[in-house]
């Protein structure tokens, strides 16, 4: 059995369940709702028993008749933990920087990294989008987002 793309996403998808029906018991109840028919548990519980038996219908059902192109190559799985590396400073900086300037560097560090060069464009596709997002969540939804901790130095 290879291991192609879906099949790996598949395997992605059924860690990411799992672990979500695990922590899905952490969620607190209120007093009383152990024995309700629907409570806060019991979404997750569903999600992630839907996403552990569709990960194993993709992993199991998927056909062995897979092109050259379908089998996970080196150079998408350097695309792959660069990604993850720029997610994990994304988590870092955050606090730091602050939401708008983060997720602008986030996004034009992916979009390069994914093959965009032009300045123009890595600036408008990023900048724009994270301003907006950000008055979206704090105007328009009322989200409280901390600032960045360098203003207050």
């Amino acid at each position: 059995m290879n291991l192609t793309k879906d099949r790996f996403g598949g395997l992605l998808f059924l860690l990411l369940s799992v672990t979500y029906g695990y922590y899905a018991a952490d969620i607190p109840l209120l007093p009383g709702d152990r024995f309700e028919p629907f409570h806060a548990q019991t979404l997750p519980y569903w999600l992630s028993g839907l996403g552990i038996i569709f990960s194993v219908l993709l992993i199991g059902l998927k056909s062995d008749l897979s092109s050259e192109n379908d089998v996970i190559s080196n150079s998408n799985l350097l695309l792959m933990l660069g990604l993850m590396a720029f997610t994990f400073a994304f988590s870092v900086a955050l606090p730091w920087l602050g939401f708008p300037i983060t997720t602008s560097i986030f996004l034009a560090s992916s979009y390069w990294l994914l093959g965009e060069r032009r300045l123009k464009m890595l600036l408008f596709a990023s900048v724009p989008f994270a301003l907006v997002f950000w008055l979206l969540l704090t105007q328009v939804l009322d989200v409280y987002i901390a600032p960045a901790r360098f203003i207050f130095w």
